[in-house]
């Protein structure tokens, strides 16, 4: 062994609290300090090979992507790797990383409660093996052995790299967004690739990241296809090649499938889809569609979605005979408005496009079918017309409901109200979908003429659910309750029926209206939803705590 070799074997003594720290100088080499990284941490997350990582617990908990068996692709998480592989349990720990070339065909399979998937093919791979830690030792005795006087210093131990990227993504765009593309013989393969050039070029816009939009892939032919997950490339560089590697499948445009697809499946949190981020589909047809895009488009919007249709080399006027419905655009979309559609000439004439499309599809404020409590709920407003209340007071019971109606999105794909008035009789004013309008709702509740007689509350309530609340959404229907005084029936039995029909309740009690009813009426817990006050004028006040509270439901329930 020469005296150069000699030396890089000897050791290094460093202080420590009066003693030494003995350190062999060709540990550097492979460090035993753990990097600690989250479950969601990727192979291609970390620069370095043979790194030590530090897995925190319960990565079985959450939904982890991880793609192969024994070898794993580079963009599988590493701890749920590990779990999977069997190298590390639930409580976490220490794994090494051991980076790999890229392969074909990694393989799924089901252990220790993760189920990997299969990946055709993929650029860098990596393998886990334990972490084997090296003692340090402790000793009082190393204070023999001299450092000598040729030995260089031990170099300082770079703390392991994570690419920046991990924390990247565009953070003013947090869609979760289901790119829909046209994969039909009607597109071909020639126009299949530039429809690949021109998704590729919006998502290296978007600037997907962890903390940025998340984007997966369906692609629409005789049945739909997902590609992949919202979660399966969270990293600009991997979604660029998924989209690359996207293989052309032929065969009818059925849009309308896939869109129905997509809406019932794509945006569930057991896929990827984040809890409270707005939900994008953007569709691209080639031509027209072969199937009905209405009832899939319904479904969509009643889910949230916001669905935008971008049409390219639209039908021309002598190919009109041959589509199956020439409003199909209007039908697919969000809201026809003009901003949920988008038109291309040309699949050759693309690049202009991208930045238009990707300013609407991160333009939060106009997503009109993301759901909120003020844009999603439907507001029943059941008012006593009663000989008691008066008309004066009749007027201050209306504004006191326009107020309330007036904090709410009402359209035709945001929230709905509709109003009943009773005494003896029952009158439907007018129906949740009878006004699509904000003013259209405001001006028909001050239109409302004043009836007069007696309070059968009771008997109000059951007409109301089955006249006004024709369409039920748990969670979504409210029903305000409006009295000043003891109803002639009883209103506990069709306050329970109607709340075991998915309407939340909230009773406002006036004057001489009795509590004991007025807690019959509303839903649990009952103190959040009653409110009672001596005057008519005292109304208004309730009105931020009731919308507070139908937001409160909205979001336990939703």
């Amino acid at each position: 062994m020469t005296q150069g070799a000699e030396m890089s074997q000897l050791s290094v003594l460093l202080p420590l609290t009066g003693l030494f720290l003995l350190i062999s100088s060709t540990f550097g080499s492979e460090s035993s300090v753990a990097l600690p990284v989250s479950c969601v941490t990727r192979g291609t997350d970390l620069m370095e090979d043979g790194l030590v990582v530090l897995c925190p617990p319960d990565c079985t908990q959450g939904r982890v992507s991880v793609f192969g068996t024994s070898i794993y692709a580079s963009i599988s998480s590493v701890c749920g790797a590990a779990v999977h592989r069997g190298v590390l349990g639930p409580s976490g720990g220490s794994v090494r990383v051991n980076k790999l070339h890229g392969r074909q065909n990694y393989m799924s399979s089901f252990a220790h409660g993760i189920q990997s998937q299969v990946l055709s093919r993929w650029t860098a791979s990596f393998s886990l093996t334990k972490a084997v830690s090296v003692p340090l030792e402790l000793t009082s005795e190393t204070i023999a052995t001299a450092l000598p006087v040729a030995a260089k210093p031990a170099k300082k131990l770079k703390k392991p790299s994570v690419k920046k990227a991990l924390k990247g993504g565009n953070k003013d765009c947090p869609m979760d967004i289901a790119m829909v593309i046209d994969s039909s013989k009607n597109i071909g393969q020639r126009r299949f690739n530039l429809q690949k050039n021109l998704i590729s070029k919006l998502a290296a816009m978007l600037r997907v990241g962890p903390t940025g939009p998340h984007v997966g892939l369906i692609q629409a032919s005789d049945s739909p296809r997902t590609e992949f997950l919202l979660t399966n490339y969270t990293q600009p560089k991997e979604l660029l090649f998924a989209i690359k590697e996207l293989a052309y499948l032929g065969g009818d445009t059925n849009t309308g499938k896939a869109i129905m697809h997509t809406a019932e499946t794509f945006f569930s949190q057991e896929n990827g889809a984040r809890r409270g981020h707005p939900r994008v589909m953007m569709v691209l047809v080639d031509g027209w569609p072969s199937d009905d895009l209405e009832q899939a488009a319904m479904l969509a919007r009643e889910s949230g979605i916001n669905v935008f249709l971008v049409s390219v080399a639209r039908p021309a006027a002598e190919e009109l005979a041959m589509v199956r419905d020439k409003d199909f655009m209007k039908k697919a979309v969000c809201k026809d408005n003009g901003f949920f559609s988008y038109l291309i000439t040309s699949w050759f004439s693309t690049t202009k496009h991208v930045k238009p499309l990707a300013q609407k599809l991160c333009s939060l404020d106009s997503l009109l079918c993301s759901k909120t409590c003020y844009n999603s709920v439907n507001i029943g407003f059941l008012i006593d017309g009663s000989s008691s209340v008066g008309h004066s007071n009749f007027q201050l019971v209306l504004d006191f409901l326009e107020g309330i109606a007036r904090s709410f999105e009402i359209s035709d794909v945001g929230a709905r109200v509709g109003a009943v008035q009773f005494t003896y009789d029952q009158r439907l004013e007018f129906g949740l979908f009878d006004h699509s309008d904000k003013n259209e709702t405001m001006n028909a509740l001050q239109r409302i003429p004043y009836m007069s007689g007696g309070t059968a509350t009771g008997a109000a309530i059951s007409y109301t659910t089955q006249n006004l609340f024709r369409r039920m959404g748990p969670g979504r229907n409210f029903l305000i309750v409006v009295t000043d005084g003891q109803s002639y029936d009883d209103v506990r039995l069709p306050a329970i029926a109607a709340q075991e029909q998915g309407i939340t309740m909230y009773s406002v009690g006036v004057a001489w209206a009795p509590l004991d009813d007025l807690k019959s009426m509303s839903s649990e817990p009952k103190d959040s939803h009653t409110f009672f006050t001596r005057e008519f004028t005292g109304l208004a006040e309730f009105i931020p705590l009731l919308v507070r509270g139908i937001c409160r439901d909205f979001t336990e329930n939703n």
